[in-house]
C-alpha cells in the first residue's frame, strides 16, 4: 500500500491543477482530470520517467443519468419476494444525488516498467459530450473510442476515423445511454414479398420487469425434502 500511496503523491505533485479530485480505494488510484487538460496529462503520464504508463488497457464511457436513483426499493422488498412491473423513470429530480456532468470517459493505464496502474476519469457535458482523442498517444484507443462513440454518443475530437463499430450503419440513437428504450426504436424483419430486410417502428409497450424471489421457507410442503430418500417417499405416498 505504501508504494501506491507514494505514486498518488507523485501524481498529485506533478499534475497539480489538472487534477479535480483524487481517490485511493482498495489499493487503486482514481484521478478526475480536467477535460481541457486531458491530452497534456496523458502525454506526461506516458513519457515522464517517473510514471511511464506505456499501455492503455481500456477506454469506456459512463452515463450517470439515473445515478443514485432506483425504480424499486430492493432493500425492503427482496426480503419477502415480489413480482411486478414498474414504470420507467421519466423525470430526474433536481435534488438527485449526482450533481456532476452526465457523461464521463474512463481510462485505465498500466506502467509495465514500474508495475503501476491508474484510472483517469474525464467528464463531458450532456448537450455536446466531447473529449479529446488520445489515439496519437496510445494507438490502442482507436477502437475503444469508436465503441464509446457508438454506444454512448461521446465524440472524440481529432479521432482519425470516428465511425460506429458495433451497431448497424442506420442505427438510431446510442444503446448504452440510460434513456435509450429497452425495446429500441425500430424492429427488423425479413419481408418475403419484398424479398429484403425491412425496418419498422416497434409496436409493443416497454415496461421493466422485476423478478420474483422465492425463498425456501415459502416453498410448498408437498415438495420433497433434500434429505428424503426415494424409498421414503414411496412409503409416505403408499
Amino acid at each position: 500500500m505504501t508504494k501506491v500511496k507514494d505514486l498518488l503523491l507523485s501524481l498529485q505533485s506533478s499534475l497539480k491543477d489538472a487534477i479535480l479530485a483524487s481517490r485511493l480505494e482498495h489499493g487503486e488510484i482514481t484521478l478526475e482530470i480536467d477535460n481541457k487538460a486531458l491530452k497534456k496529462v496523458c502525454q506526461m503520464l506516458r513519457d515522464d520517467p517517473l510514471f511511464l504508463f506505456e499501455q492503455l488497457i481500456d477506454v469506456c464511457g459512463v452515463d450517470y443519468l439515473h445515478y443514485g436513483l432506483s425504480e424499486w426499493q430492493t432493500t425492503e422488498t427482496t426480503l419477502t419476494g415480489f413480482e411486478r412491473g414498474v414504470e420507467p423513470i421519466l423525470e430526474i429530480s433536481p435534488n438527485a444525488k449526482w450533481q456532476k456532468p452526465r457523461f464521463a470517459v474512463v481510462y485505465h493505464l498500466l506502467s509495465i516498467t514500474h508495475n503501476h496502474r491508474v484510472r483517469l476519469r474525464v467528464f463531458a457535458c450532456e448537450k455536446d459530450p466531447i473529449v479529446d482523442s488520445v489515439v496519437d498517444i496510445w494507438p490502442s484507443a482507436n477502437w475503444f473510442e469508436r465503441e464509446a462513440f457508438d454506444l454512448f454518443g461521446i465524440f472524440f475530437a481529432n479521432h482519425p476515423d470516428l465511425r460506429r463499430i458495433l451497431t448497424d450503419y442506420d442505427f438510431i440513437g446510442h444503446p448504452f445511454r440510460k434513456d435509450f428504450p429497452l425495446t429500441g426504436h425500430v424492429e427488423v424483419r425479413y419481408d418475403a414479398k419484398a424479398e429484403r430486410v425491412i425496418y419498422e417502428p416497434v409496436d409493443f409497450e416497454e415496461r421493466v420487469l422485476v423478478p420474483k424471489v422465492i425463498r425456501k421457507e415459502q416453498q410448498h410442503d408437498t415438495q420433497p425434502s433434500e434429505l428424503e430418500l426415494p424409498e421414503d417417499l414411496e412409503a409416505k405416498n403408499a
